[in-house]
């Protein structure tokens, strides 16, 4: 009897598999045919040598075209089901933040869906992050139900390349562009174009050319954020009374203090809830001590200190150019020459509105605010970010040298506001 039992257990072992295996040929013979770069990436992937298949993501419903809605879309939590430690790491550090900040931004609400949930504008590189079940139910509703993961935005699907995501590149396609160049400032500094260099061997493969992930993601740790931050603020404030004055003014423009009391406002919740800025001296000194340590695999600590200190004390001199032309625009809402729009919470520049590019209230953002808001979210960043990067070029020129001239546009432009001004 125990024998029979045995032949039949082997039996019913060997359907399975065979039932098995006769699925998952089916999701290649079919997929070969509708997305073959999908089967050629896992084909080729360590997932297909590890018996890692369709069903083990994708489950077992969809089996025709016509149940193709079926198949479940893997977020983060299914990979870490395997990849536990990174899924912890990465659930705690600042990737996981980028769709919750998204959608605290107010203008996202106005923009057009394909460039947000779509994924062909901010959404593209803001899908970073653990959605709510409500929030993937919204997006299937929509009809973008493929934005459910973050972990293929570096390991690129269905290769799932840890290679890949240990490359520069795959940190080009969010860090680069207008608000954060990092990619162009790294690549063309000493550090990048040492890497760049060493890639098609005219540097020796053991000379030091540290990328993007060596100083941001050390060790290969998902939990990733840095000292200033993506907005460049900090609590407590500096200990210097101009740079505090002038922080304070700056976080009015982000909404995060009421420009009339001071008093933080409900946007500081969020800054929280995202950690878009470190709020404590501890969290600061925290990261930057972190930075410290990695910059001392290369360079002497006292170094290291000296050039961090350096882009903060650029920071400061940028900060009292940016607050200087924060608070004349101010001073056109509040003198009643810029009239607030309706869905500003305040008479004073709103620099989480952006340019205002979609929806129906583009009108409502004067060309003054649109200048500010680059002198902020462009210039300002490149300023102290290449200081962070050491590229002298996107400092000065791409930097410090466009916030002067936009100042000076802001003083001009002021100036004829007032002069035309019709009371």
């Amino acid at each position: 009897m125990t024998k029979l039992r045995c032949i039949v257990l082997a039996l019913m072992l060997t359907f399975i598999f065979a039932y098995a295996a006769s699925a998952e040929d089916a999701c290649v013979a079919c997929h070969q045919k509708i997305s073959p770069g999908q089967v050629k990436d896992w084909q080729v992937s360590k997932h297909s040598k590890e018996d890692v298949t369709c069903s083990t993501c994708h489950g077992e419903k969809h089996t025709t075209a016509e149940d193709a809605k079926l198949a479940t879309m893997p977020d983060e939590s299914v990979c870490g089901e395997c990849h536990e430690q990174q899924f912890e790491q990465f659930s705690k550090g600042k990737h996981n933040h980028g769709w919750t900040s998204l959608n605290a931004m107010p203008v996202t609400h106005v923009e057009p869906d394909e460039l947000m949930e779509g994924g062909r504008g901010c959404g593209g590189c803001h899908n970073m992050g653990i959605k709510s079940e409500a929030q993937k139910k919204e997006q299937r509703e929509k009809g973008y139900r493929y934005q459910t993961n973050s972990c293929d935005e570096c390991h690129t699907r269905h290769s799932f390349s840890k290679k890949e995501a240990l490359n520069p590149r795959a940190c080009q396609q969010c860090h680069m562009g207008y608000d954060h160049p990092q990619w162009e400032m790294w690549s063309s500094s000493k550090h990048g174009t040492r890497y760049l260099t060493q890639e098609v061997g005219d540097l020796p493969e053991g000379a030091a050319a540290p990328k993007c992930q060596d100083c941001h993601m050390p060790d290969g740790n998902h939990e990733n954020r840095t000292a200033w931050g993506f907005l460049g603020v900090r609590l407590p404030l500096p200990e210097d009374a101009q740079w505090a004055a002038d922080q304070v003014t700056i976080l009015k423009a982000l909404g995060v203090l009421n420009p009339e009391t001071g008093e933080p406002t409900a946007r500081l919740d969020a800054v929280k809830a995202v950690d878009l800025a470190r709020l404590t001296e501890e969290a600061w000194s925290t990261e930057r001590e972190k930075m410290i340590k990695t910059c001392s695999k290369c360079h002497s600590g006292t170094y290291a200190r000296e050039q961090l200190s350096m882009g903060d004390k650029i920071m400061q001199k940028a900060d009292r150019l940016m607050a200087d032309a924060i608070q004349i625009v101010a001073n056109l809402y509040k003198d009643g020459i810029i009239k607030k729009p309706a869905d500003y919470a305040f008479a004073y520049p709103d620099f989480l509105y952006f340019m205002r590019t979609g929806g129906s209230n583009i009108e409502h953002m004067s060309h003054i605010d649109q200048v500010l808001f680059e002198m902020y979210m462009k210039h300002r960043m490149r300023t102290y970010q290449a200081f962070f990067h050491v590229n002298p070029d996107y400092a000065y020129w791409y930097g410090w040298a466009m916030m002067t001239k936009d100042l000076g546009e802001i003083k001009e432009l002021a100036q004829t506001m007032r002069a035309t001004h019709q009371k």
